[in-house]
């Protein structure tokens, strides 16, 4: 039987990933995000593969919309992508709206989705929910700080998570990427070119589809197989604060 993944924050990056190396593995798609336009073109693009597509345009941020959207969905996979870093300043310097946008997307957002999808996924036996974290939540960094507690939310909220199904068949994995060369740094420095070069300057950093790939091996695994968190690094990366750049 086909099955289905619901991918929110679509659009970009690694949930736009995501869709394709699910589509290339025979799975219908949900795909959810705030561009209608980005989203279309993708639908388009994807059931030309021979999958289903429908698409959802929502912002996680919004509860009320989100529980509209995602009414009568029943998917296989849930994977909470959408999320995003705002700033790099001093936690005393930070901005309130970015402090917001922040939390009520990589945490709030998450679990509006999470309480939205999952009771059906229990009463019907089976899924998988994967939610993409980050390094950053093992540990804060410099300037790192509020984003760095919403991606140790996501950690906390997969444990937690795992914990009250661990009387279900269904999974939980936490996906922590390190260095993804992805709209992410555009948008964490609204738009400044120079800074957002320097982040990946003089390493080979991971891309979204590494980070696809990771989930759709969790994914794919046996029934009795549950990857519940991996730590997915750049070859030069030892952590979220020691890399090694060549020149």
């Amino acid at each position: 039987m086909k099955r289905t993944v619901l991918i929110t924050g679509a659009t970009s990056g690694i949930g736009e990933s995501c869709a394709r190396r699910f589509a290339s593995g025979g799975y219908d798609l949900v795909l959810t995000g705030r561009n209608e336009e980005k989203l279309n073109g993708l639908r388009e693009e994807l059931e030309k593969t021979g999958v289903q597509v429908k698409t959802l345009v929502f912002d996680v941020r919004d509860r009320e919309a989100a529980e509209a959207a995602v009414e009568g969905l029943n998917p296989d996979v849930l994977i909470n992508n959408a999320g995003l870093a705002l700033g790099l300043e001093k936690e005393y310097q930070g901005s309130y709206d970015d402090w917001d946008k922040m939390i009520d997307t990589n945490i709030k957002g998450l679990l509006t989705m999470t309480r939205l999808v999952v009771p059906r996924m229990v009463e019907r036996g089976s899924g998988h929910i994967i939610n993409i974290g980050s390094v950053a939540g093992d540990a804060a960094y410099a300037n790192g700080n509020v984003y760095c507690a919403t991606k140790a939310a996501v950690k906390a909220l997969s444990d937690g998570l795992r914990i009250d199904l661990a009387e279900t068949p269904l999974r939980v994995t936490n996906v922590k990427p390190g260095l993804v060369e992805t709209n992410f740094s555009v948008t964490r420095f609204h738009g400044d070119k120079q800074r957002v070069d320097n982040v990946y300057h003089g390493i080979k950093p991971l891309t979204g589809d590494d980070i696809a790939d990771v989930c759709f091996y969790a994914a794919e695994a046996p029934a009795h197989v549950q990857i519940a968190e991996v730590l997915v690094l750049a070859t030069h990366q030892a952590n979220g604060t020691v890399i090694h750049r060549e020149g």
